[in-house]
């Protein structure tokens, strides 16, 4: 089974802030061999959930796991990104999608925010 990835990001008004996203989606797929990888932004941003779900099953994925680039689940994704999905879905009968977890609790999100730390010390 074709697995397409949409790593799901806010967006921003700043054009820099979603070219981080973009780039991030690129150094994802390259590092961890994924073929199908699209970025996503709720808002302020192109493409939007349905663009990149539709360019991923276009592309031959028969299942895609949408993964929240948030820290915490917050509103966004405990009341919109279940509405979207369902959008989405609607849109591709036949077409599985997930919703991995935020990044809150993941063990290397501690490591990260410890290297931060030991970077401005002088």
């Amino acid at each position: 089974m074709h697995t397409g990835i949409a790593i799901f990001a806010h967006g921003s008004a700043i054009e820099s802030a979603n070219e981080s996203v973009r780039l991030v989606s690129q150094q994802f797929a390259r590092s961890g061999g994924f073929s199908l990888v699209e970025p996503a932004f709720l808002e302020l941003g192109q493409p939007d959930l349905a663009g990149a779900v539709s360019k991923l099953a276009g592309a031959g994925a028969r299942r895609v796991i949408v993964i929240p680039y948030f820290l915490t689940l917050g509103k966004h994704l405990q009341r919109d990104l279940p509405r979207l999905v369902s959008e989405v879905a609607a849109q591709h009968p036949g077409l599985e999608i997930a919703v991995a977890p935020p990044l809150d609790g993941h063990p290397a999100l501690i490591s990260a925010l410890i290297d931060r730390a030991r970077q401005e010390q002088p």
